[in-house]
């Protein structure tokens, strides 16, 4: 990588500038430094979050931290184009691990689970008052994926379940704006898991942490910003000599 000049602003620059500013954005488990090489262990293993504004990428990390998901693990960041601004910016996604976690760590539910169902495993489940939901998958041979389930056990007992039917996980998935790509064409079961935990955590006593992440979720799928760069006091952020270019570190080893 060339030369810095003062208009330019990497994550190394971001950080050194700014690093008390972002510091208060922070959840206390997590430092300035800890955070900037969790930004560039993503942006080695993602090239196109280069191409994002780091202000958006520093804000999609610590939305993450602040809910208690760890990037990678439990959340996915992706490129986003906002349209109204003409810029890329950077999404933070949960997917149905971080979803589930967040629910086990609301204080109201011991143990949170989620399976598709397949043409032939023994499966069956009734709503009411003698509620109930049986599924036992088959060895081999299980057939094509027929629907998905999440189970949540409260931890002063009793249990909630939900269902839903593969035309109900598509129905969902043709109005999201990659249904052509990614995960629903690369990791379908995850998807479809994540569907259904989405839908279950909404007659749940969840944490504030989930509802937001499940709402974060929903504005992903809208095609709408997340408006992650709000994080951090953008005022706090522009330089006096005016809007910066944006120049993205070479990927280091952590």
């Amino acid at each position: 990588m060339g030369k810095e000049t003062s208009k330019e602003l990497t994550i190394q620059g971001l950080l050194h500038n700014y690093k008390d500013q972002i510091a208060l954005a922070l959840p206390k488990h997590m430092s300035a430094d800890r955070m900037a090489r969790i930004a560039l262990t993503i942006i080695r293993k993602n090239k196109n979050l280069e191409k994002c504004n780091p202000i958006s990428l520093f804000g999609a990390i610590i939305q993450a931290s602040q809910l208690g998901l760890e990037v990678g693990i439990h959340a996915h960041l992706v490129p986003f184009y906002n349209k109204h601004t003409k810029t890329t910016e950077v999404q933070m996604i949960p997917d149905y691990r971080g979803l589930m976690h967040l629910a086990r760590n609301s204080g109201a539910i011991s143990i949170f689970q989620a399976s598709v169902v397949h043409q032939n495993d023994q499966f069956d489940y009734q709503f009411g008052t003698a509620s109930f939901l049986h599924h036992k998958p088959e060895k081999s041979q299980r057939g094509e994926i027929i629907g998905a389930y999440a189970v949540a056990t409260f931890k002063d007992g009793g249990s909630q379940f939900d269902y839903m039917t593969k035309e109900e996980i598509d129905s969902i998935r043709d109005r999201s704006k990659a249904k052509d790509s990614g995960p629903w064409v690369t990791d379908y079961v995850a998807m479809a898991q994540k569907t259904i935990i989405k839908r279950l955590c909404k007659y749940l006593p969840v944490s504030i942490e989930l509802q937001k992440a499940v709402n974060l979720d929903d504005v992903n799928d809208l095609n709408m910003s997340q408006s992650n760069m709000a994080i951090i006091d953008s005022e706090l952020l522009e330089p006096a000599s005016g809007k910066p270019d944006v120049v993205m570190p070479e990927p280091v080893g952590e």
